[in-house]
């Protein structure tokens, strides 16, 4: 008996381009496993979209019309928590990055990354890993680093072990490295994290990581 093929990550394309979505869609099509289910042309678009067809991750630019991928991406993760939101964007200033990060998003990358690099955000993002271009990530550790409280805020409630598998996550540690260096199984680590994601409410190790920051679990200096 032939073995039942995993289900596919599903996507969905935001952005206002059509050259650009078509272009989006053929390369992360070819690649298995990825589904692509719809397109936006708009915020308003993508915020409907995303209602409708649950995608597993939906690939945001930030500037449409009506509705910035800003906004867009704050009302997706309102209304649905676990959607993983990928920012593709050509603007690289601070204002947009960390705008987009508050609202939500789970990664952050220029529209100048490599196919390679896209494909693999994509799958990361979509497995719970942070995903910032490294320009960026300089820049976010740097600005939560300085919002970091003085003390530590344990009222969410993370078990000893959460606390160290999401410390080790924002390390930049995959699942087998985190597995390894705790002396669990990669399937526990997933465990740890899917009840660190509830605790918090977040669909990410960004946004998991960002909310250990601003309760101070995590020291930035250290990363």
């Amino acid at each position: 008996m032939s073995a039942v093929s995993p289900r596919p990550i599903t996507l969905l394309l935001a952005d206002d381009h059509p050259v650009v979505r078509k272009g989006t869609r053929e390369l992360l099509e070819a690649e298995p496993g990825l589904q692509v289910l719809g397109e936006a042309g708009s915020g308003t678009e993508a915020v409907a979209l995303a209602a409708t067809l649950s995608p597993d991750l939906i690939v945001m630019d930030l500037s449409m019309p009506d509705m910035t991928g800003v906004e867009a991406t704050r009302q997706i993760k309102a209304a649905q928590g676990r959607v993983s939101v990928l920012v593709l964007s050509s603007y690289d200033d601070d204002a947009y990055v960390f705008a987009a990060l508050e609202a939500g998003a789970a990664g952050y990358l220029l529209k100048e990354a490599s196919e390679e690099e896209l494909i693999r955000a994509v799958r990361a993002v979509a497995a719970g890993e942070s995903v910032l271009a490294p320009s960026i990530a300089r820049r976010v550790m740097a600005r939560f680093s300085a919002d970091a409280p003085a003390e530590m805020d344990l009222t969410e409630d993370l078990s000893p072990r959460e606390l160290e598998v999401l410390r080790a996550a924002a390390a930049g540690g995959s699942n087998k490295e985190i597995a390894r260096t705790l002396g669990i199984s990669p399937r526990t680590v997933q465990v740890h994290l899917g009840n660190v994601f509830s605790k918090l409410n977040v669909g990410s190790r960004t946004e998991a990581v960002l909310a250990g920051i601003r309760r101070g679990w995590i020291d930035p200096q250290g990363l």
